[in-house]
């Protein structure tokens, strides 16, 4: 089973904002569904990085994330010229994987701005693999605790 936070406590959350592209444009005329998956991909290592843990780190470590699996639920489209929210955060870990959610919400679409509204939500699995062996390895506490929620302050 993963390791779920204490109740009520919330991993802290990183966002990025952006801009859709017109390259990111599909046949269809809306935001494509490997756009998407390039934007789960991008705010997750973005957010690694920012909590200190960029390539150069994991290669110290001498190990780093791979993606197993990503879920991806498209719920409305996003078109060129749409400011877009990426919000991602660990929900869980397990002895060498985790369990990382994004949010992709439209923050304005730029003809009249219709508000904020969730895009598409992802679930992703990443386990941790040896750079050496390729294999699983066991997460590091050091590397778990910048991802975790704030410890509850103590009364004295």
């Amino acid at each position: 089973m993963p390791a779920e936070h204490p109740p009520g406590a919330q991993p802290p959350r990183f966002r990025r904002e952006i801009v859709a592209q017109p390259e990111d444009i599909d046949q269809l005329g809306h935001v494509s569904n490997i756009t998407y998956l390039r934007w789960v991909q991008l705010v997750a290592t973005e957010h690694s990085a920012a909590a200190g843990w960029d390539h150069d780190a994991y290669r110290a470590l001498g190990a780093v994330f791979v993606v197993r699996r990503h879920e991806i639920d498209y719920r409305v489209p996003a078109y060129a010229g749409d400011r877009i929210e990426l919000c991602t955060w660990v929900e869980s870990w397990r002895t060498a994987s985790t369990l990382r959610r994004t949010e992709i919400i439209r923050l304005g679409d730029g003809h009249g701005d219709r508000g904020p509204q969730l895009l598409a939500s992802a679930a992703t699995t990443w386990a941790m693999v040896s750079f050496e062996s390729g294999r699983p390895r066991r997460i590091p506490e050091e590397l778990r605790v910048p991802f975790l929620p704030p410890a509850p302050l103590r009364s004295p």
